[in-house]
Formats: C-alpha cells, structure tokens, sequence
C-alpha cells in the first residue's frame, strides 16, 4: 500500500484535549512494561515470583506510571506463542492484587481467552500487538467497552522479520492501522476506546524503526491517540552499539521525546523513573 485509507466510519473524536481509558491526554501518559515472562527481551525473569512483581509494579506506580501493561508472552522476535493457560498462570496472581490496590492495569496479549479473564480480574485495558487478530476480540472488547490499543505487526513473532518490507513505510503502516480501525469499528468499538501503536520493532528492520519514528505525522493523520514503545529495543542497540538492552534506557528516552513532540502522547516505557524525570523536565521548559 502506497496511499493512506481511512476508515469510512465516523470522524475520530479525539480533537484538542483529548481522552482516552479514563485518562486526559493534555500531558504525555507513561506506561510501564511489566514482563511476567522468562524469555523477553530486556527483563525476562527479572520478577520471579508474584511478590517480585507485585513491588515492581508498585514501585512503577508511586514513581509516576500512569498504567502498567502485564505481559504473559514474549512477543519478541522469533518467539513461540504461549498458551492461553500458561499466560493466565504467570498473569493472574499478580494482575489481582495489583487491580485491588487501585492500580490502572492493561494485559498485554493477542488472545481473547487471556482478555477475557484478565478483564474478569480486573484489568482496564487491553494491549494487542495483533490489533484484533483473534476473531472472538473484537466482539468482547466491543461488549465490554474496554480501552484497546491496536498495533501494527505482520505476521506473527515468529514469521515477522520475513514481512519487513517497505517502499514508504509511514503511508503503509497508517494505510494498514486503518484497515485494522475499520475492523473494530465495524465491531462495535467505540472510536473513543481505540489507541494505535507504530509497532516499531515489529516486522521492521532498523531502518524502518527510524523512517517510520521521522514520519509518525501519517499516523496521527488518522485521529486516535498514538502510544509509541522504543524502550531498549534493538534497532538502539544498533545506533548506539549498547548491547545489553538494560543499558538502553538513554537511547530510549531520546526517541521517545522525538516521539512526543511528533504526536505520540504514551510512552510505554521499562525505566518509569527516568522517564518521568526527563518528563518533568521538559513540562518546565515549555511552561
């Protein structure tokens, strides 16, 4: 695809002051990334046991996240799917305290078995790198009225690298998130529950990662808020030479202020305390 389609549904509402999940995006949201998984890409195994988790999470939260995405799969490149079971397993003894201490949780997965009892226990959001890729999701999340971030991804985890190919990678990814609107719309989700997500690092080779950070115009074009992940992944690795992704977090919070000042108004982030930090910061100078 070569030329932006938008969805012939109702305008996006979202104009100005904008709102999305419960949240006013009149200031950049941050979003940490809670891995339940032994095999991510930067903190896998970092939270071994529930407790573990549950006090990162925590710690997220009093450092200023506004919502923690948790996470049963590994998505990384070249990852196996994991079981319905086995995600809900690893999730749901840290999902529930967390829901009853008040915090904003989305569940990170593209199976809508796993959504639903995530959404069951009490997550607020659902995050799904498939954008609606198993059909029972968009039925569910259109019932239930639940926020959904939409990414976009070719193919699967595992098959992805072999999709990367672009000729203009900005007006393809927003031509191909606007078919995927157009599907949950047509669902019955609401244009006011949807959030869209670039998928940088998602059947993208660096070089597309970049391209497609420079070009995030083509989609806001499309009028939803727009979440962007740079956090510690590889294509930074490359720029930088840092090869412990651990060690990424000042490459990814360079990228993720180009993000916000190109329309991006989440970041979902590992480090939330730097963010927030560099966050504040940058509120002062523009006040």
């Amino acid at each position: 695809m070569s030329e932006l389609t938008l969805p012939a549904r109702p305008a996006p509402p979202l104009v100005g002051c904008r709102r999305w999940a419960g949240m006013t995006l009149d200031r950049p949201r941050v979003m940490g990334i809670l891995n339940l998984t032994p095999d991510s890409f930067s903190d896998g195994g970092a939270h071994p046991t529930p407790a573990a988790a549950i006090a990162a999470a925590l710690a997220m939260a009093e450092a200023g996240a506004d919502m923690i995405d948790l996470g049963g799969e590994s998505t990384r490149p070249g990852a196996a799917p994991v079981a319905p079971e086995e995600q809900l397993r690893r999730v749901l003894p840290v999902l529930v305290p967390l829901a009853r201490a008040g915090l904003c949780l989305s569940i990170d997965t593209r199976d809508a078995t796993v959504m639903r009892a995530a959404l069951d226990a009490g997550a607020a959001i659902v995050n799904d790198i498939s954008a609606l890729g198993d059909p029972d999701a968009a039925r569910l999340l259109a019932a239930r009225g639940t926020p959904v971030i939409l990414m976009h991804l070719r193919g699967t985890p595992a098959t992805m690298a072999a999709h990367a190919i672009y000729a203009d990678i900005g007006a393809e990814v927003a031509a191909e998130l606007a078919d995927r609107v157009a599907v949950a719309l047509d669902a019955g989700i609401l244009p006011e529950a949807i959030c869209l997500d670039p998928g940088i690092g998602f059947a993208k080779r660096p070089e597309h990662s970049l391209a497609l950070l420079r070009d995030l115009s083509k989609l806001t074009a499309l009028g939803y808020p727009l979440l962007v992940g740079v956090s510690r992944k590889g294509f930074l690795g490359r720029l930088t030479g840092v090869t412990n992704p651990a060690a990424r977090d000042p490459a990814s919070l360079a990228a993720g202020l180009h993000a916000l000042d190109h329309g991006a108004v989440i970041l979902r982030v590992h480090n939330v305390s730097a963010t927030i930090q560099v966050l504040k910061i940058r509120a002062a100078l523009r006040a």
